[in-house]
């Protein structure tokens, strides 16, 4: 689910420094923040930030060079005329960028109607970019898995199955073998674009892993810095199931690839059986490097049936 919203105080004090902005007007209401049907509404942060824009309301306006000059190089009463047409789509809050000074009309308006009115030094181009990154996370929907969430060979790889399969043991083998944790047991998912999902750790749980026998382990502590990472993009999902399950549920050579649907968004899916023996490390390995092949366009199991049907017409 999205956040309903952020405030215009907890944005500014977010971006103080980033943005070197100045509360320059509309100090009554600091809590004043984003129309929570227009976040539920916007397909991308980019709905919620922009230059002067009828078509959307409610986001948050910024005025740079061209924009000061649209304003002020008219008559007064129609710098007042096109100024109440912007604030009449309630902005959560307007941006004067590019270092420009605020226009009078804009200061007292944005006084009289309780909208922060911020002052920024830095390119109207370097807001939009800021906020729009700021709120696309903010703002991204996000839902929590239970599963190891790793990287392995520089994919991001959720270990998923039921309790007891020993995700967390082989966590700690492909540790290991020197590849990195970014969450044990609980994994939060955002969807940080339309076709992107990125994983990361619960800060209760930064840098830990449980280990049945042993209790809780400081990865980060124990393997060093480059053991652990901070989140990743989600591109694979190693599910793991009882040789039973996986007889009984599973082709043994799928004609399709797999997928999971996570908000909304499709993950590619590999099944591997926990059995007696079995070095389930290599094994996941070995299905990272292939989806790996996958994504670079090479598909083993299409090959392999082009080399059938030749030797069948031989």
């Amino acid at each position: 689910m999205k956040p309903i919203s952020v405030s215009a105080e907890a944005l500014f004090e977010e971006h103080r420094k980033a943005l070197r902005w100045e509360w320059v007007a509309g100090h009554a209401h600091p809590e004043r923040h984003f129309d929570e049907a227009a976040v539920r509404a916007a397909h991308s942060s980019a709905d919620l930030v922009g230059f002067l824009n009828y078509i959307h309301p409610y986001r948050v306006q910024i005025v740079g060079e061209r924009e000061v000059r649209y304003l002020t190089a008219v008559p007064p009463e129609v710098q007042e005329r096109r100024a109440t047409r912007i604030l009449t789509l309630e902005p959560p809050m307007v941006v004067v960028a590019d270092d420009q000074p605020a226009p009078e009309v804009m200061l007292r308006l944005c006084e009289r109607a309780g909208i922060p009115l911020f002052a920024s030094k830095e390119s109207a181009g370097h807001v939009i970019d800021v906020l729009r990154s700021y709120l696309g996370q903010l703002f991204a929907e996000r839902t929590t898995r239970h599963g190891v969430f790793m990287d392995i060979l520089g994919l991001g790889v959720m270990l998923t199955g039921e309790s007891g399969l020993g995700k967390s043991e082989l966590g700690l083998e492909l540790i290991s073998r020197g590849h990195g944790l970014v969450a044990d047991d609980a994994v939060d998912i955002h969807r940080t674009a339309q076709n992107s999902l990125e994983g990361r750790c619960p800060e209760l749980l930064l840098n830990l892993l449980e280990v049945r026998g042993i209790g809780l382990l400081d990865i980060k502590a124990i393997f060093g810095e480059t053991a652990v990472r901070r989140k990743m993009k989600l591109k694979l999902i190693v599910h793991l199931v009882r040789r039973e399950t996986l007889e009984r549920e599973f082709e043994r050579l799928p004609y399709e690839p797999l997928y999971e649907e996570i908000l909304g968004v499709p993950v590619r899916k590999v099944v591997i059986a926990v059995d007696a023996g079995r070095n389930l490390a290599v094994l996941v390995e070995a299905a990272v490097r292939n989806t790996i092949l996958q994504l670079r366009g090479i598909d083993t199991y299409n090959e392999f049936i082009q080399r059938h049907q030749k030797a069948m017409q031989r």
